[in-house]
């Protein structure tokens, strides 16, 4: 069952709705309980991606032949990460409770947990270079989970991320 407070597991679920699965196990669920917008978005190689907005709360984002690839919380998502952290924190608050803070692809990676990430509203998700580029009262409204272990072969971290 959808729970928009169920707990956030990095590379695993949110929501109760799990990675990897695919989106047909939950579209009556969707349908019959959750208002539900519906985007299609062609990638330059070609590709079909499609997101199911939930409730204006969650985004889940699949591959063409439904596969969930990610899942997006915005402010309105009352579960937790780590039993600790949750959208709608301050980045002082984040950094606060946690050991390490990396900036990958215009979002935060925490205590290298490449299924999580905190995504940078704009403009730091292009201007920060580094983790001292981001004010302490930054409000970070929205996480992701998926597998972001690509992110490590695409770049080096900056020498000043902590």
């Amino acid at each position: 069952m959808i729970d928009f407070t169920a707990d956030i597991k990095p590379k695993h679920s949110a929501a109760n709705i799990l990675l990897g699965e695919n989106i047909s196990s939950y579209i009556d669920e969707l349908y019959k309980k959750h208002n539900i917008k519906i985007k299609d978005y062609n990638l330059p190689n070609g590709e079909t991606r499609v997101a199911y907005v939930v409730n204006d709360t969650i985004t889940i984002a699949t591959l063409s032949d439904g596969a969930i690839f990610s899942i997006g919380c915005n402010v309105h998502y009352q579960g937790l990460y780590r039993g600790v952290l949750s959208t709608g924190m301050s980045f002082g608050q984040v950094k606060k409770l946690t050991k390490r803070q990396r900036i990958f692809n215009g979002s935060i990676i925490l205590d290298d947990d490449f299924g999580f990430s905190y995504v940078l509203p704009h403009p730091y998700d292009e201007i920060a270079d580094s983790i001292e580029d981001i004010p302490l009262d930054l409000t970070l409204n929205e996480i992701y989970i998926s597998d972001f272990s690509s992110w490590l072969s695409s770049r080096q971290p900056n020498q000043h991320e902590k």
